[in-house]
């Protein structure tokens, strides 16, 4: 564990000016090796302390405790939480959180798939998504606006900013995954091009998931235009620490909360 005092300064975007919120980056950490910066992921084989202190850095710079953030245990469903009050360090199963309770912090946290964070600043209803392309392709995004709105938020108010992910240069998969999207999507070749050869395509993860809040009837979405595994000093990545024989990755948080 390093011991650097740098304190962590989170990609935010104009579109939510007003609600606290940030896409944390690898600046600011204490962990060292693999995981240099602020590896927030519990499940990685960082050293548990260092990743203990680099969520209370983000706390901290989020106007909480530890005990306040909110995150799932990630498996790539369609499958929203609503925090009515801090979880204490409990994560239930899910890929977003949405609360209306001042004090809780929203996270997820992503190494390329595409974190959303959402807010009707209005209602003072905000939410966290997790949206890998099995999420993003199976539901997560809807899902999260209806519960959103179940507590009192309006689609149509609600502003979203996809954050740093990976980007389509970077994202190659194979033909068989373009007609696992038609099948299931009408249209969504669009999302795809051409890869290095006949039996490859380029996905467009952040695109797509726009897509998918304006078809749940978001306002107004836009994406920070990131790519997570391009920028290896700043962010975090699965796709690049494979492509390196890697054994382990960070992760990045992406956090809200009600003002």
């Amino acid at each position: 564990m390093s011991e650097t005092t740098e304190t962590p300064e989170p990609i935010t975007h104009p579109i939510l000016d007003g609600v606290r919120h940030g896409f944390f980056t690898r600046q600011g950490g204490v962990s060292s090796g693999l995981f240099e910066g602020l590896n927030t992921g519990l499940a990685s084989s960082d050293d548990p302390a260092a990743v203990t202190e680099n969520r209370r850095r983000i706390a901290e710079v989020m106007g909480g405790t530890p005990d306040d953030i909110a995150a799932c245990y990630q498996i790539h469903s369609s499958i929203t939480r609503v925090a009515e009050g801090p979880w204490y360090g409990d994560r239930p199963e899910g890929d977003a959180v949405v609360t209306a309770t001042p004090g809780v912090i929203c996270a997820v946290l992503t190494a390329d798939c595409a974190p959303v964070l959402m807010a009707d600043r209005e209602a003072g209803v905000v939410g966290a998504v997790h949206a890998g392309w099995k999420g993003a392709l199976g539901g997560v995004v809807h899902s999260a606006v209806a519960a959103m709105e179940a507590l009192g938020a309006q689609p149509r108010r609600i502003r979203a900013v996809v954050g740093p992910c990976i980007a389509q240069e970077s994202y190659e998969v194979g033909a068989d995954f373009q007609a696992r999207f038609e099948h299931h999507d009408p249209g969504s070749d669009r999302f795809f091009a051409v890869g290095a050869t006949p039996d490859k395509r380029r996905f467009d993860l952040p695109r797509f998931v726009l897509w998918r809040l304006e078809q749940a009837g978001v306002g107004q979405a836009v994406w920070t235009g990131h790519d997570t595994c391009a920028d290896e000093a700043a962010f975090f990545s699965n796709r690049r620490a494979y492509l390196k024989g890697e054994p382990d990755f960070g992760r990045l948080m992406s956090a809200i909360a009600v003002a």
